[in-house]
């Protein structure tokens, strides 16, 4: 008697396989940031967890369509210019950026600080506007930046306006991303959450750059009151951030109200 062989079937088929290439493909471009140092093969497995013949295959696609390009004279990558089409027609695109970039230079030169509007992308928030005081040349950041979430006052301001089920669970996914380090930033997070509870702003000195301050408040956008980050911030040798914090933290609250009312009828979302 002849036995037919039967295959068993592929883990993931169909349309659910397309959609697990996209998400890993996606997870592969966030990884890369706004400083635009090349990035190795072994580096992108580290920032996605993604498997190395994973990450080898998508940059080797990547590279075809013109979203990655290699470094000259090494085996490193960089974004190419496709991204920076999609993120041009973003920016062209959004009312909300539009509308918001003049109120943001206004008092970016006010206070003399660079003001910067977020939303959250997994762990980081992004930047989609960013404006700053011809005075301000210490800051490496701008439109697409990413900052983390736990460690910087932006992403603690966004964190703390959610609902406390959401709350927690990013609390808990911080922590234990951070490893040894978990407790410590909990109690940072904390005591961040306890100076918005008191005065609507919190300031952090060091969260993503060496003497870079950050003075920042959440603010809901449009009319499904999508949640973002505001905040203020420069870079200073020895900055003095209770001082900063007395001086920018009211003008900020003030412009985060007038900011909901600019956006009142928009969509929200950028």
């Amino acid at each position: 008697m002849t036995r037919t062989r039967v295959r068993p079937p592929s883990r993931v088929a169909g349309p659910e396989a397309t959609l697990l290439t996209v998400e890993r493909g996606m997870q592969v471009l966030r990884a890369f940031r706004c400083e635009r140092s090349a990035v190795s093969n072994a580096e992108l497995v580290r920032r996605t967890g993604l498997s190395k013949a994973t990450v080898s295959r998508l940059t080797s696609t990547f590279i075809q369509l013109g979203f990655l390009r290699h470094v000259a004279g090494g085996r490193e990558f960089e974004l190419g210019t496709g991204p920076l089409s999609i993120g041009h027609s973003f920016i062209e695109a959004s009312p909300l950026v539009r509308m918001a970039n003049p109120f943001l230079q206004a008092l970016a030169d006010k206070l003399n600080v660079s003001v910067a509007l977020a939303i959250p992308n997994g762990l980081e928030m992004l930047y989609i506007c960013y404006r700053t005081s011809d005075r301000i040349a210490t800051l490496r950041l701008g439109v697409g930046s990413l900052l983390p979430l736990g460690t910087t006052s932006i992403g603690r301001a966004w964190l703390w306006a959610l609902a406390p089920a959401e709350q927690k669970r990013l609390i808990s996914e911080l922590k234990r991303a951070a490893g040894g380090r978990g407790a410590a930033l909990e109690q940072s997070i904390r005591e961040s959450f306890a100076e918005l509870d008191a005065n609507g702003t919190c300031a952090v000195l060091g969260g993503y750059q060496r003497d870079a301050y950050g003075v920042a408040t959440p603010l809901r956008v449009g009319r499904d009151g999508t949640l973002m980050g505001l905040s203020c911030g420069n870079a200073e040798v020895a900055p003095n951030v209770a001082q900063a914090r007395k001086r920018i933290g009211p003008e900020l609250k003030k412009a985060a109200v007038q900011l909901e009312a600019l956006f009142a009828e928009t969509d929200g979302l950028p």
